[in-house]
């Protein structure tokens, strides 16, 4: 016996009106439960629609051209007795098509991986799961007490602790490759500390900067803007537009990839066992796999009162709860510096102190000169080699001591921010009950593969040591997602390059000057002048320049730093050419785009050639 259902357009990711670009049935035809029907296309995805049940197909709703949305119906299925009544429970998906196409909302134009078809999904008996109702209901089976003594709420292959740039990929990577997944986030958004409440919205605000700055400048050279009216509910909706538009699309994907997600602290109980808290009570996920992608926090001090929120970490500042009159910003690292600049181009006289004899201490001094000068102009002070010895909430603002070589003639300020970096999460998350084993600082210690000493549990990210950088996270997630496959993964990236995104930018890959010369390494350097640049005249951006480090015996770029406007988009191509094992004359003699400010890498390298015609420098005898 059959019966007639519906086939609807499942969640495709919260769009409406999407263009139906390809129909692959028609009348008549037999179809396979999950077997693709229709080919949707977004301004940013193309995605198909599968069906939900097998049977024979009676009637086409759609062509090619129409527009549909979540719930219209794509056809009418003539199905068998054992298929599902209707096409309610049907998830989006299906296999991605044509290379390089993305999910609405995705980041970094990144391409979307392709389920690999010879990669079948775990069986019920290697991996049994509970069953997922619409909504996300669970409808559990009798399931046998685990090492806790508790029957599972879920059981998966896989389960991925965090769902921050490392986190996500490695859920979607696993996801791909036919593995049963899991995500645990405790932010009732995916994306983690990363798109939530750090690198993406911090850059959101400071393209808002960046626009007052300029702005500003141009009125030396005739175009006049006024005084920016700032209204802070306005921006700091931009800034969660932002955020949300990348957030949205990574929950559109793990529908689609069919990872199931839940909200909640994840806590190890057993080796195969993590206990959630969710806002519905305690759910025990027993899985075969783990991998840890849980973080770091902001390192607070103990001086200071946190229990006043006009004491802040880089969270705390970005929400943007107003305009401060006077700021002080406790360490002059990236992220306290990026955020000095925010509230400076909003108009708050900001205060930096620094313990180091630099700012950007990772950075060659020559690189953070400019940034410095910069800085100078824009800021009420920078003072290195000092630091706060006592702060206290006082009626007219955040009283503070300090102690060093420079001291600042403000002890009182409207708000603190609190940047002296980040402490990984390894001792927050139960760790030794699964028996893995984290440093008294809270890292984890991995392998090439990311495996903890617990073979079947891995680790990623912040966790794992520095640099503590989403973009090393996520590709040490592909290498563990692909090893829980069954892939002979590794990771063995030469170099991970870092980017401050102040203004100037500054950006530096693989073995510094400094590091060079306490190494003993015999490096040559090639510099060039962004004074000599038109594209940097042009723009009356000439403070930068681009510095290139060569093995003096092979001639291989072996290390790179760049200072100026767009330093970090220009970075990558010397990260590829030190993977490459290029040298100065591949670089050289590569035709870069004039005028554009990456000429200034080849002519950099030209310098070190000895073959420059931009710049005349006198032959040493």
């Amino acid at each position: 016996m059959a019966n007639t259902i519906e086939v609807k357009v499942p969640d495709i990711g919260g769009h409406d009106n999407v263009p139906v670009i390809e129909v692959l049935v028609k009348a008549g035809d037999r179809v396979e439960k999950d077997q693709s029907l229709i080919t949707l296309e977004s301004d940013k995805a193309t995605m198909e629609v599968p069906s939900s049940a097998p049977g024979v197909v009676k009637e086409l709703k759609v062509k090619v051209g129409d527009e549909v949305s979540e719930g219209a119906v794509i056809l009418t299925l003539e199905a068998s007795d054992s298929a599902p009544s209707s096409s309610n429970e049907n998830k989006a998906g299906g296999e991605r098509r044509g290379e390089g196409t993305t999910s609405p909302g995705t980041s970094g134009g990144a391409k979307a991986a392709t389920a690999s078809p010879a990669s079948p999904a775990p069986s019920p008996q290697s991996s049994p799961r509970s069953l997922i109702k619409e909504g996300g209901e669970e409808a559990k089976a009798p399931q046998a007490a685990g090492a806790s003594g508790r029957q599972p709420d879920i059981e998966c292959k896989l389960v991925v602790l965090g769902s921050g740039p490392g986190g996500y990929t490695a859920a979607f990577r696993a996801a791909d490759l036919g593995v049963d997944t899991v995500l645990v986030e405790r932010y009732a958004s995916l994306g983690g500390v990363c798109l939530n409440v750090g690198c993406i919205p911090s850059k959101a605000l400071l393209h808002a900067a960046a626009v007052i700055d300029e702005a500003e400048a141009m009125a030396a050279h005739g175009v006049s803007f006024g005084k920016p009216k700032i209204e802070l509910d306005k921006l700091r909706h931009f800034k969660e537009q932002v955020v949300g538009k990348l957030t949205g699309g990574l929950a559109g994907m793990a529908r689609q990839r069919k990872v199931r997600t839940v909200q909640g602290t994840g806590i190890f109980v057993s080796p195969h066992e993590l206990e959630v808290k969710t806002a519905e009570g305690t759910k025990l996920v027993r899985f075969e796999q783990a991998i840890i992608a849980a973080g770091s926090q902001a390192a607070r001090l103990p001086m200071f009162p946190w229990d006043d929120e006009r004491v802040m970490d880089s969270t705390g500042a970005l929400e943007l709860k107003d305009i401060p009159k006077k700021l002080l910003v406790v360490g002059g690292g990236i992220i306290g510096l990026e955020m000095a600049t925010v509230y400076a181009g909003l108009g708050s006289e900001v205060t930096v102190v620094e313990f180091m004899d630099q700012l950007i201490p990772g950075a060659d001094a020559d690189l953070v000169k400019p940034l410095a000068k910069r800085l100078g102009g824009k800021l009420k002070g920078v003072h290195l080699k000092t630091k706060v010895v006592e702060a206290k909430a006082g009626k007219k603002g955040i009283e503070v001591r300090y102690e060093g070589d420079s001291i600042p003639d403000t002890t009182v300020f409207d708000r603190v921010l609190v940047a002296v970096g980040r402490s990984p999460n390894g001792n927050k998350i139960g760790a030794d009950k699964a028996g893995v084993t984290v440093t008294e600082r809270g890292f984890i210690n991995v392998d090439t593969q990311m495996r903890t000493n617990v073979p079947h549990i891995f680790a990623i990210g912040d966790l794992v040591g520095q640099p503590m950088l989403a973009h090393k996270a996520t590709h040490e997630a592909r290498v563990a997602a692909e090893v829980v496959a069954g892939m002979k993964s590794h990771f063995d990236a030469r170099v991970i390059p870092s980017v401050a995104y102040t203004d100037p930018e500054i950006a530096w890959v693989g073995v510094t000057e400094r590091e060079a010369k306490e190494k003993g390494l015999r490096i040559g350097v090639g510099k060039f002048p962004w004074a000599a640049s038109g594209r940097a005249i042009g723009i009356d951006r000439t403070e930068g320049f681009t510095k290139l480090l060569f093995d003096e015996e092979t001639h291989r770029v072996v290390g790179a730093g760049i200072v100026g406007s767009h330093a970090g988009d220009l970075i990558s191509e010397l990260a590829l050419a030190i993977e490459m094992g290029a040298e100065a004359a591949d670089i050289a003699l590569t035709i870069h785009p004039h005028p554009t400010l990456s000429e200034s890498v080849a002519m950099a390298a030209e310098v070190y050639e000895g073959t420059i015609t931009d710049l005349y420098i006198p032959k040493k005898k």
